[in-house]
């Protein structure tokens, strides 16, 4: 690829769409080999090429915008990946419209973006609007964004909306996948801790045991195996928390 970003260079010039998209091509191999900080320097220069050149609509643009939003969040620069969805979210609205599925899809990976850089008010804004028009989308992406949104929703000391979320993604997963599936209780066992870090022990130990009773009945899976070990651990927790250390030391 190095060869071939080389050849365009010097038959066209590094302006030439051709040479942006031989430099996207090449920091897509860096990206994919684990050269994080090449692929980074390779995609920012090429988008400036594609800027200065091509103009902020032209798709090559956008392509590349996108690839190096995807290559920061590959080395957890979120506030970095933000700020190029935000600009892509603004350029999709108004040339697709706020329904459009890619302004959607683009509006649910800024809100996990803000997230993961600890912005979590404008990660639920996202969030929410991104939910709101999930219809284009399979179960499994929206349950996605509701745990993200449950996620930014609790660190923003919105517990009960937070757990709101929880739940129904809980309701969901039975439905679809059962109660006994490791992504049904993982969801599960969360809603219980969530009850735990609220300190409020007594309804913790209701979620918790009834989680710890799925993971017994489906310990066949290597996955539930472990997960039952972490849930019996806080499960007892809570029983002590509950003041109930007998039903705690009963666990071991």
């Amino acid at each position: 690829m190095e060869r071939a970003l080389a050849e365009c260079v010097a038959r066209d010039g590094e302006e030439h769409p051709e040479a942006i998209a031989a430099r996207n091509n090449l920091a897509g191999g860096y990206a994919a080999s684990g050269r994080s900080d090449e692929a980074a320097a390779q995609f920012t220069r090429a988008l400036d090429d594609a800027v200065r050149t091509l103009g902020e609509q032209h798709p090559l643009t956008e392509v590349v915008r996108e690839n190096l939003a995807l290559c920061h969040e590959d080395a957890a620069r979120f506030a970095d990946a933000a700020q190029h969805w935000r600009r892509l979210l603004d350029q999709r609205s108004a040339r697709l419209g706020e329904d459009d599925p890619d302004t959607v899809l683009t509006r649910a990976r800024l809100a996990s973006a803000c997230r993961r850089a600890d912005r979590f008010a404008e990660a639920v804004a996202h969030y929410r609007c991104a939910l709101e028009r999930d219809a284009a989308f399979s179960v499994e992406e929206a349950e996605t964004w509701r745990l993200g949104l449950a996620l930014a929703l609790c660190r923003t000391g919105r517990e009960d909306e937070s757990r709101e979320q929880l739940r129904a993604v809980l309701a969901q997963r039975r439905r679809r996948l059962g109660a006994r599936h490791p992504r049904t209780l993982a969801v599960h066992h969360r809603l219980g801790l969530s009850y735990v870090h609220s300190d409020r022990p007594d309804e913790a130990v209701g979620v918790l045991r009834e989680t710890y009773r799925n993971c017994l009945a489906a310990a066949g899976d290597p996955e539930v195996r472990l997960l039952s070990l972490r849930v019996r651990r806080d499960l007892a927790a809570a029983y002590r928390a509950a003041g109930r250390p007998g039903d705690a030391a009963a666990l071991y």
